[in-house]
């Protein structure tokens, strides 16, 4: 047997089958922890938890966490901002930790349920319980964001180059379709909530805790399924505090500044495309007038047609490239903005035609984002580096929101702000467009596809 084989083999090198059955059980985590990010994040928790603080709060519309004046409705947003810190501090050391022993899978499974069960808590968040919501959702959100870099440096792993792009899209897909579908489930029983015996409170918490079950339940798949691999010679990065590891990551990925202006592209739009998602909702009801029902259908028809517009993407990329693909994405996200600056006020129509234009390049970006990056990545360094793409994913989308805000009080006019953000992805566009990616995916000492 020759030395490359034998590497290869210690490396964990498996054959087409071995791979696919690794692959689909991989699909099956982006099914598990897609219902958080759906029905809990960006559905229920944040009016629910708001009205539970609302009645914590005193006259003057202040709760007193640790004997602290905070606003009732900034409850919420401090939280996922608490989360986001909390979660840049462990990704960092949860990637090192994974690339020196080799074992990802212990580590996204106690990442995964330690979410799965801080969401399916929040079945008892009631009466003025505003705190134990916050606690909750910190660890929920933290925990998502520590398992996404566990389950993204996978695939590098159980994909080959050529594959990619399509095994990332098929994932993506996979998460749209279990979002989609228990958000069908969780409107059933919301708007139908008298008629099961239930309150409304109660119907959102049952919606809350069923996300985390439906977590939990679905990350057995992937964890049967996927394998951890002997660790790579030279790919053991140190185990350190959150912030040393952090150091350390960026310290090697200057080695590798092609990777590095990829990232900082990634960084640019993606925060554009974050803000975009979590601001429809306010700019809907607050300057167009749609009501809670129009923005709830909304958000189910953009779950929906993302899965099509993942799987459609994923094509192109096949034929045009995936860098050429996300270039196009970017153009049409710009396009949605200034179609959404003159959206007609009282129109949901028109709001329902931007939300499908908004899913069907929404999974695509993403997905083809993630796969192009897998390409980036020194072997053996896979978890390490996917947590800093992690941290620019959700560690780092604080931009997008200050200038969304700036904006907004600067103009008093959510279609100001809604306009604003067009500079992320016109931005990205240019700094993605500047990156050779045959060049970088070559300097990091990887195969270099023939369509990427």
């Amino acid at each position: 047997m020759s030395d490359a084989a034998t590497n290869d083999r210690a490396a964990g090198e498996t054959g087409p089958s071995d791979r696919r059955r690794e692959q689909r059980g991989w699909y099956f985590y982006d099914f598990a922890c897609s219902v958080y990010s759906t029905s809990v994040l960006t559905v229920f928790v944040g009016p629910y938890l708001t009205s539970i603080a609302r009645a914590a709060a005193d006259a003057d519309g202040f709760v007193h966490p640790l004997g602290i004046p905070v606003r009732a409705g900034s409850v919420f947003p401090y939280a996922v901002s608490v989360s986001v810190v909390l979660a840049v501090l462990v990704m960092p050391l949860a990637g090192a930790a994974a690339d020196r022993t080799g074992r990802k899978k212990p580590l996204l499974a106690a990442a995964a349920y330690l979410g799965a069960a801080a969401t399916a808590g929040l079945f008892f968040l009631d009466g003025d319980r505003y705190l134990l919501g916050a606690f909750l959702l910190i660890v929920a959100n933290a925990s998502l964001a520590v398992s996404m870099v566990l389950y993204n440096a996978y695939l590098p792993q159980i994909a080959e180059p050529a594959e990619r792009d399509a095994v990332s899209s098929r994932g993506w897909a996979f998460g749209y379709t279990s979002g989609a579908l228990v958000l069908v489930l969780d409107l059933v029983l919301y708007t139908g909530h008298a008629s099961f015996g239930l309150s409304e409170p109660e119907a959102v918490r049952i919606c809350l805790a069923s996300a985390g079950l439906w977590w939990g339940a679905f990350t057995l798949v992937p964890l049967r399924r996927l394998r951890d691999r002997a660790v790579v010679a030279g790919g053991d990065g140190a185990v350190g505090s959150g912030w040393r590891q952090l150091l350390s990551t960026l310290r090697d990925m200057r080695r590798h500044p092609l990777t590095l202006s990829f990232l900082l592209a990634y960084l640019v739009y993606n925060d554009g495309v974050q803000t975009v998602i979590s601001q429809a909702s306010v700019y809907g009801s607050e300057e167009l007038g749609l009501d809670q029902t129009t923005l709830i259908t909304a958000v189910l028809l953009v779950q929906v047609l993302a899965v099509v517009g993942a799987l459609g993407m994923g094509r192109l990329a096949r034929t045009y490239g995936a860098k050429r693909t996300i270039l196009g994405s970017l153009a049409v996200w710009t396009l949605i903005l200034g179609a959404g600056y003159f959206l007609p006020s009282g129109a949901p129509v028109f709001f329902y035609v931007l939300a499908a234009a908004i899913g069907l390049v929404l999974g695509g970006s993403q997905a083809l984002s993630r796969s192009l990056f897998s390409h980036l990545v020194p072997r053996g360094k896979e978890a390490e580096y996917f947590s800093a793409y992690e941290m620019s994913d959700r560690g780092l989308s604080w931009l997008g929101p200050l200038v969304f805000g700036l904006a907004y009080q600067l103009s008093g006019s959510y279609r100001d702000a809604i306009i604003s953000l067009v500079i992320f992805f016109v931005l990205g566009f240019i700094l993605l467009a500047r990156v050779p990616v045959r060049q970088a995916v070559a300097a990091a000492g990887n195969p270099v596809p023939d369509r990427i």
